[in-house]
């Protein structure tokens, strides 16, 4: 798919002026969607570009993902050589000039700006109504993708769903509020649902199906507390996995080995990288492995993004999804050496993007990895808490799926252990939804889930200021840190962005 992406680069490049203050000194002729397609084939070229820039260094290669995991209470920051940058997103201090918000903002706007072309171009051909229905459909899903990770990281912000030919409309352009936004996201995911494929030729799972715009679905009435469509979306999904090819890998040090990635059944949708390829922008630039990785091993990395001791600590020893997410021991000189030892910062390391990097440099960059953005546990475990606060505690369909996600969590490479136990029955719905995030911390541990449940759970002050907080940050405001700043440059440029979020 990769190889489509570079025709299409241009059709998003008004994004970059969500980043741009110089609009008067670079003046630029309109673009016309009619110019740039002529065949459904252009229009899914242009879709691909899409993906292209959600699979770059800026956005799931290292700064946007970076930003959710040290904003959890699961990821601290190791090396303190680090950017500053990075220590202000992860110590709660940052203001609204930070330099990764800065990178990865405009790169959002660049692939909807992608998908809003595509949408433009279907309409200026004249193709089957099907063929039309479903390109659009799947420039609609990429577009409430991106808005989906936008609105819940800055709140009210630009909403724009149409394609700008005409660069000086930006100037115009102000803030949407997020309820409205939340409307938008989820008509596009619905016109998904509706027109988009079972499955895909060869299974792929890079691109989007009924199923994957269900699953967004209940993510976002999750989000919402709209907890009735986010059962009803979710149990869909279960419920149809064999006709959209969905079901939990057996070993889950599986779903980390990017040598076995490729259309993986648990995965609903998959962000592709292709190793050892790079192109212009950071596209396919991976740098997962080395910011999780060690710094000083033989196995390079960089000890940027590194557990807190009591992340490591507190989990259980006998869960077999611990010992696929840490690397609490690695070869130095050829020499083994427990974390004690490390050269850089003395905490066991995220395992799950470093140890099988497939194809990729010496430093786990480039990696053939193919990162679930959306992956069928979570699914169960969404639908298993939409469940409870449907019906007001546990059941037995809700304990089921709890249970499925622990049944595999207990197939230890072939070897079958005694934990985690299945739930039993008898917990009342604030214990069993607790469990469940609970749950959801651990299978879904350094996957950029964390900090989207803190959020929506409300749970800052619990896991940042409470008595078993695993990274305490005192500095922590609900006033002000679950929303990130607007940058600094975007109300420069256009002053009908403002006010700037609380509390920056």
């Amino acid at each position: 798919m990769k190889k489509y992406i570079n025709k299409f680069l241009l059709l998003s490049f008004v994004g970059m002026f969500l980043g741009c203050a110089d609009l008067e000194e670079r003046p630029i002729g309109l673009l016309a969607p009619e110019s740039l397609f002529n065949t459904s084939r252009d229009v899914e070229i242009a879709i691909f570009g899409a993906y292209g820039w959600i699979a770059s260094e800026r956005l799931w290669g290292r700064q946007f993902v970076t930003a959710l995991m040290l904003r959890s209470d699961m990821v601290d920051i190791g090396d303190r050589g680090t950017p500053a940058e990075r220590q202000q997103v992860n110590d709660f201090n940052m203001d609204d000039n930070n330099g990764m918000v800065n990178q990865f903002w405009p790169y959002w706007y660049q692939v909807i700006s992608a998908a809003n072309a595509a949408i433009s171009g279907a309409e200026t051909l004249a193709l089957e109504e099907e063929v039309n229905n479903r390109l659009v459909a799947e420039a609609r899903f990429v577009r409430a993708f991106s808005y989906f990770h936008l609105v819940r990281m800055f709140g009210d912000l630009p909403y724009i769903d149409f394609f700008i030919n005409n660069p000086e409309l930006v100037k115009e352009i102000s803030k949407t509020p997020e309820a409205t936004i939340y409307q938008g996201i989820l008509a596009d995911f619905e016109y998904a649902k509706q027109w988009l494929p079972d499955q895909h030729s060869n299974n792929i799972r890079s691109r989007p199906t009924k199923g994957t715009a269900a699953s967004f679905l209940a993510s976002v009435h999750l989000t919402l507390n709209d907890y009735p469509k986010a059962y009803e979306e979710a149990k869909w999904v279960i419920e149809n996995k064999g006709r959209f090819g969905y079901d939990l890998e057996p070993d889950f040090q599986n779903l980390f080995r990017a040598e076995l990635s490729n259309n993986m059944r648990e995965h609903i949708f998959a962000v592709e990288f292709l190793g050892q390829q790079a192109g212009g922008g950071g596209a396919n630039d991976d740098l997962m492995g080395a910011m999780t990785g060690i710094r000083g091993a033989d196995q390079l990395g960089w000890s940027v993004a590194v557990p807190s001791m009591p992340v490591f600590n507190t989990w259980d020893d006998r869960d077999y999804r611990k010992k696929v997410s840490f690397e609490d021991s690695a070869a130095i000189a050829g020499v083994m050496q427990p974390y004690t030892e490390f050269v850089n910062t003395q905490r066991p390391h995220i395992a799950k993007y470093r140890r099988f990097p497939g194809n990729s440099n010496a430093e786990g960059r480039f990696t053939d990895h193919n990162y679930a953005a959306m992956r069928y546990a979570d699914v169960l475990l969404m639908a298993a808490e939409a469940a409870a606060e449907v019906n007001n505690g546990p059941t037995a369909e809700s304990i089921g799926w709890v249970n499925e996600v622990r049944a595999r969590a207990r197939n230890a490479a072939g070897q079958q252990n005694s934990f985690p136990e299945d739930v039993q029955g008898g917990l009342d719905k604030e214990d069993f939804v607790n469990l469940i995030l609970e749950e959801r911390r651990l299978e879904l541990a350094f996957e950029y889930h964390r900090w989207y449940d803190i959020k929506r759970r409300q749970m800052g002050d619990l896991v940042f200021k409470g008595p078993n907080s695993l990274e305490p940050h005192p500095s922590f405001d609900a006033g002000r840190d679950y929303l990130m700043p607007l940058p600094r440059i975007e109300l420069d440029v256009n002053p009908n962005l403002a006010p700037q979020n609380p509390g920056y």
